[in-house]
């Protein structure tokens, strides 16, 4: 399904994605639009899917507590569905994606310490069907959008 958006609807999205609670009446301010206008945009692209929820933006003083680190994975054929369900399940999953080249997943984990990091890891590592894991521990954040 191509899901239709424009120009507007990108000023849109790109208001929300700095202030997600900005209300319709702020954002029809920053639009140059109707209050309605703005509302039915919002409504529109909530129905296609465009946005799919709202979520809190944690503070970067607050992320900087977390150890954060990549993970990839070298799974065995036809078991990443079955992976993927597993660590769905896991509390430090951030994301999990699925890459080209040597490896096949991705995962962004993060934990309150090197302890609890190298458990999480473990716990990936248990899961049947990953073959081999290699990890790189995210020292700081240099751009972030």
């Amino acid at each position: 399904m191509t899901m239709r958006v424009t120009f507007k609807d990108q000023q849109l999205l790109s208001v929300l994605r700095g202030n997600a609670r900005a209300t319709t009446t702020q954002l029809a301010q920053i639009l140059g639009v109707s209050r309605s206008t703005a509302q039915k945009r919002l409504e529109r692209l909530e129905t296609e899917g465009v946005i799919a929820g709202y979520t809190v933006q944690l503070s970067s003083e607050y992320l900087d507590q977390e150890i954060k680190a990549h993970v990839m994975i070298t799974v065995s054929p036809r078991m990443t569905a079955d992976i993927i369900s597993h660590m769905e399940k896991l509390e430090g999953i951030r994301a999990i994606y699925s890459v080209s080249g040597p490896h096949d997943l991705i995962a962004e984990v993060a934990a309150m310490s090197v302890t609890d990091l190298d458990a999480m890891i473990d716990k990936i590592i248990a899961i049947e069907g990953v073959e081999r894991t290699v990890s790189s521990v995210i020292l700081s954040t240099r751009l972030k959008r």
